[in-house]
């Protein structure tokens, strides 16, 4: 089942090919909303199959079932935390060591040495996130931007230093996610920093489900388009971490609470690890994102993601 969060008040459904089940609207007890929904748990779940079941067959009626090609979507977002893995594809980290100038670095060497690091990545301070269709304004402080096609999960129980081994016990669903970035220098390198290349407006599209049954987060296809170009062509499975890696890591001292994401990092392809330096030391901006540009990232079992940039 795919959940979906649609229209004028943001209400949660489930996408069945050309059509939208209104779940509140078929099941009083289900909540409109998104994060209440998550918070219910397997419950939850377990009515939620019940009234996409008692739907099936039932004609589009333009309140318990809706016709998917009139109804806007928003981003899958609960309004909670998002962590980023950061690095966490031996392929990606390797183009970007290379176009560095690395000498003597293999695909085995990279994985081992980010195993051997631990553990890194970031947090997304978001207001918004963007859904499929949305258009993304270009940052003001970027001349270099960039998209990352990536897996995420979402969080449905509240826990603090969860064993890797429950990672099943916590995971809601799964979806898909851009983390749109700065590629720009992001000034003097601290240990600690605002991490501007990575926050500002929209620098986060999510969906355009989440799959709540039926997909293993570690086990996902995922392809990136740029102007309909493939960039991006990747499983889950290879993250050098996994998210009940990173689960266990986070949640150290620190609680998830329902409707908390983790993304997984991305997968070669981007702009910053396929772009080579030029004999000058500058980068060429061909790949990079420009104003006009449309990205697409998609899987089978969750859908196409979206965005323009304008």
């Amino acid at each position: 089942m795919n959940i979906v969060v649609f229209g004028p008040a943001r209400r949660v459904g489930v996408l069945e090919g050309d059509r939208i089940v209104d779940l509140n609207a078929t099941d009083a007890e289900l909540p409109p909303a998104l994060l209440p929904l998550i918070e219910l748990g397997q419950n939850g779940k377990n009515r939620i199959a019940k009234a996409v079941a008692q739907m099936r067959g039932v004609a589009v009626d333009g309140t318990k079932v809706l016709a998917a090609a009139g109804v806007q979507l928003h981003a899958p977002w609960a309004g909670k935390r998002v962590a980023c893995a950061g690095g966490n594809y031996a392929e990606h980290s390797y183009g970007m060591a290379i176009n560095r100038g690395t000498k003597d670095i293999t695909l085995e060497k990279m994985s081992t040495q980010i195993r051997a690091a631990g553990n890194w990545g970031f947090w997304k301070v978001l207001d918004e996130a963007a859904g499929t269709g949305t258009e993304i304004p270009y940052p003001s402080r970027a001349d270099y931007f960039d998209y990352e096609g990536e897996v995420a999960i979402v969080i449905g129980k509240r826990g603090k230093n969860i064993p890797a081994e429950k990672l099943g016990d916590y995971v809601w669903g799964v979806t898909l996610a851009n983390d749109w970035s700065n590629r720009d220098a992001g000034g003097p390198q601290r240990a600690m920093s605002f991490n501007l290349p990575k926050n500002f407006d929209l620098s986060l599209s999510l969906g355009p489900s989440i799959a709540i049954d039926g997909v293993d987060p570690q086990n996902v296809d995922v392809e990136t388009r740029v102007n309909g170009a493939l960039r991006q062509h990747y499983n889950s499975k290879d993250m050098v971490f996994s998210f009940a890696e990173y689960l266990a890591f986070l949640s150290i001292d620190f609680t998830f609470v329902p409707g908390d994401v983790i993304l997984g990092g991305t997968g070669a392809g981007t702009a910053q690890d396929s772009t080579k330096p030029n004999a000058d030391g500058t980068r060429p901006r061909e790949l990079f994102l420009k104003k006009g540009d449309t990205v697409a990232i998609s899987s089978p079992s969750i859908g196409t993601l979206e965005n323009r940039i304008v």
